[in-house]
């Protein structure tokens, strides 16, 4: 299984979700390697939920995974934390869906949760926690309490940090990680899908419940790759999301 698990379903929070734009998405993102990808859109996006009805409308769901056409999707979301730094949380649809609605007090940025409330809302439902960007220097997490960090299942190594800060991000996470016991998985924080490839994880088995996911990367059964491409990926999508938003705006 060669899996992302940092995706975002549109160019950005505020774009509308559109079935023929996601849809070849996804097909690019076949046509880059991947197998499955985590569906992580932000969980502040006005239309989150539309998301899943659109999943729900068009494509096969088998109680745990989305397939489109012949991609496996993890359902998924980023979501923000009053002091600061972004989380990543994969789950079945159901799970999702209700975290989305009791999240939705804090979806402004001066409404945050904070994460020990993030963390107690989700102690009740079976997710698999992944801090995003760790050391990304506007959403950095080395501030949070250390016995929180511990309670993650595994840390982001970004491939738009890869892309800004040089190889030197991928030994700085790893020293992060260690100190809390974590592992390390690879996001490629893919908005626009020239970027899928850019960086990747490769499962000994294949996962089809988010258990087996928490089992494989607990037990380090994977092994994360960076494409000697990722700067193009990063560089060309970030242009192209820029211009198209821009359009989008005129």
């Amino acid at each position: 299984m060669i899996i992302d698990f940092h995706t975002h379903a549109k160019l950005s929070k505020g774009i509308p979700v559109d079935l023929e734009e996601f849809t070849k998405k996804m097909n690019e993102a076949k046509e880059a390697g991947l197998t499955a990808l985590a569906l992580t859109e932000h969980f502040n996006a006005p239309d989150f939920l539309k998301v899943y009805d659109m999943l729900d409308n068009s494509f096969p769901y088998d109680g745990h995974t989305y397939d489109v056409n012949g991609l496996t999707v993890f359902p998924g979301m980023e979501i923000d934390v009053k002091e600061v730094g972004h989380y990543l949380v994969v789950g079945n649809r159901d799970d999702i869906r209700s975290i989305s609605m009791e999240l939705t007090a804090f979806t402004e940025e001066d409404s945050f949760i904070p994460i020990a409330d993030l963390f107690n809302l989700l102690a009740p439902y079976n997710v698999l926690k992944i801090g995003a960007h760790p050391l990304r220097k506007s959403t950095p997490l080395h501030h949070h309490d250390p016995e929180l960090l511990k309670q993650f299942d595994a840390f982001d190594l970004n491939g738009k940090d890869l892309f800004k800060a040089g190889p030197e991000m991928e030994k700085l996470v790893a020293e992060f990680a260690d100190q809390y016991g974590v592992p390390v998985v690879g996001g490629s924080d893919t908005h626009h899908f020239l970027q899928y490839g850019a960086i990747f994880n490769r499962f000994d088995e294949v996962c089809r419940t988010v258990d087996e996911l928490k089992e494989a990367i607990r037990q380090q059964h994977y092994q994360t790759s960076i494409s000697d491409c990722l700067h193009v990926k990063v560089k060309s999508a970030g242009l192209i999301k820029k211009e198209l938003k821009e359009q989008v705006t005129l």
